[in-house]
């Protein structure tokens, strides 16, 4: 399948049950209504999916659950975010053999590689498969910021098709279109200026509010494209308060807690995280549930 690299693309949360197995019903509930929100891919085994906690076999099994589940219908992305060159390529291999339609490739995990380090990395990995890839720009979280001069050299890789550009400098985005054109389709990263982003050009949103609130997520998508700006800025601004959720290093336990409260999900986490507690979870809380109660009508 071919990926278009545009709209909307969950990074999907993993679900877990009380005594930490891999909650595929409660995953395929989930899963549904992002489907029937209208997104246009799915993102396993990022960082909102806690890929650092989850075994190869697991991030396998979640993959061709996936596949089988959407029939086609949407292309299936999963995760690398390993330390190590090798494991990176087998990742990727693996992924191509169990089904996966495309990767997102992060940079080298704890180790902060300079620029030949990353952009060799980017090319071993981009030449063991045929998958297209979309590059993760995160210099925030990750400490490697992958320049444009970095990607200038990754122009050559054809299956090196996208980047989920996280910089949180949304001028980024004219400055990639400005270097390369439609070379790279972009995907805002950030649930917080994500229409900032489609209105400079961006081409879709990797989101994470969207594991809660799926339709409201496209909505915003569709009519910034479409030009009804005055529409998508009633959904836009009642969004914000909970898309700032995904702004801090506990945004998978904000945002499993609101996937919960709107009920396509459950606020288990995977050790280390905890669930959350006290007065932090009260105000979490009620950020969610205030958001819920005046959830906009959405009109397409």
């Amino acid at each position: 399948m071919a990926i278009q690299w545009k709209g909307v693309y969950p990074a999907i949360t993993t679900k877990f049950t009380n005594d930490d197995k891999l909650d595929f019903p409660l995953f395929e509930k989930n899963l549904r209504a992002q489907l029937d929100a209208g997104v246009e891919g799915v993102i396993l085994g990022g960082t909102l999916g806690e890929a650092s906690v989850l075994s190869n076999e697991e991030k396998f099994d979640l993959v061709k659950f996936t596949v089988d589940k959407v029939s086609g219908k949407i292309p299936v992305i999963m995760n690398i975010a390993e330390g190590s060159t090798r494991d990176a390529i087998k990742l990727a291999i693996e992924a191509e053999k169990n089904g996966a339609t495309g990767l997102m490739l992060l940079p080298p995990m704890r180790y902060k590689s300079d620029h030949r380090e990353a952009v060799t990395y980017f090319k071993s990995v981009a030449d063991a498969t045929s998958l297209p890839i979309m590059i993760y720009n995160n210099p925030i979280d990750y400490k490697v910021e992958i320049t444009l001069d970095m990607f200038a050299e990754l122009v050559e890789n054809k299956n090196i098709q996208a980047i989920k550009e996280s910089t949180r400098d949304v001028s980024n985005v004219t400055r990639l279109i400005n270097r390369f054109g439609d070379r790279f389709k972009i995907l805002c990263g950030v649930d917080t200026i994500a229409m900032e982003a489609f209105m400079l050009g961006a081409d879709g949103w990797v989101a994470g509010l969207v594991c809660a609130f799926p339709k409201e997520t496209v909505a915003v998508y569709k009519l910034t494209k479409a030009g009804r700006i005055v529409d998508a800025l009633k959904i836009y601004r009642w969004f914000l308060p909970l898309l700032e959720l995904d702004l801090h290093p506990k945004l998978v336990q904000y945002i499993k807690l609101a996937e919960q409260e709107a009920g396509i999900g459950s606020e288990n986490v995977r050790a280390p995280r905890l669930k959350l507690i006290g007065e932090e979870r009260d105000r979490i809380l009620k950020i969610i549930q205030d958001g819920i109660k005046s959830r906009p009508t959405i009109q397409l």
